[in-house]
């Protein structure tokens, strides 16, 4: 699927969009996916432990546009930067901004940079000047019409403003409908989710078949 305002395409971060709804809301173990193995995975248990985790990698995939390496081989070499880590007791940490940036500029030859400050202004900019955002926003972003329960612990890629130059453009790989995948919001609206970091890539995706 592609965004239809713009070339990047709409990925999520669990392998069958129909059912991201039923894990992200309803509880469902992500292990029962029927297309698990095209995340990259090596197994239904490595699937279900790890794809919750994978909303950078998702945005990461659609920033890299056609032929990009499956979800799990992206987190391996983001990993292999130190993005990823493992507490002793098994609890997965990351995204870690920095490491990421680095592993998305060496290995992908992308401008990649973290943005440890980053206001909805500043943004904007990044925006107008033909960069891409991976954005830390709370989930929740994906009830616009709710009360915020918070900021950040989830990444979303912003691609534009919208029309009227005052809200922005985002895709948001645990979108439960296209509408909330491919989504658009006032940016006062999209302020009440945002944690006030980011990375910033590269507007237009490119092949790397």
């Amino acid at each position: 699927m592609t965004c239809p305002a713009c070339r990047t395409p709409v990925h999520t971060q669990f392998a069958s969009p129909g059912l991201v709804e039923a894990i992200v809301e309803g509880g469902l173990d992500p292990s029962g996916d029927p297309l698990w193995a095209e995340s990259g995975a090596a197994s239904p248990a490595e699937y279900a432990r790890w794809a919750g985790h994978l909303c950078g990698m998702t945005c990461l995939r659609m920033a890299l546009g056609p032929g990009a390496p499956s979800l799990f081989a992206l987190r391996d070499g983001a990993s292999a930067y130190g993005a990823y880590t493992e507490d002793a007791d098994g609890v997965i940490r990351g995204l870690v901004h920095a490491p990421f940036a680095r592993y998305v500029s060496e290995v992908y030859g992308l401008d990649a940079a973290a943005h440890r400050d980053l206001s909805p202004a500043g943004i904007l900019d990044l925006l107008d000047g033909g960069r891409s955002v991976m954005a830390s926003v709370h989930p929740g972003i994906r009830h616009p019409e709710r009360p915020a329960p918070g900021r950040g612990g989830h990444l979303v890629l912003l691609t534009s403003r919208t029309a009227d130059g005052a809200g922005v453009h985002f895709h948001n790989p645990s979108g439960t409908t296209a509408a909330t995948r491919a989504a658009g919001l006032p940016l006062p609206v999209f302020e009440r989710f945002f944690a006030g970091r980011g990375v910033s890539l590269p507007g237009a995706p490119a092949s790397h078949a």
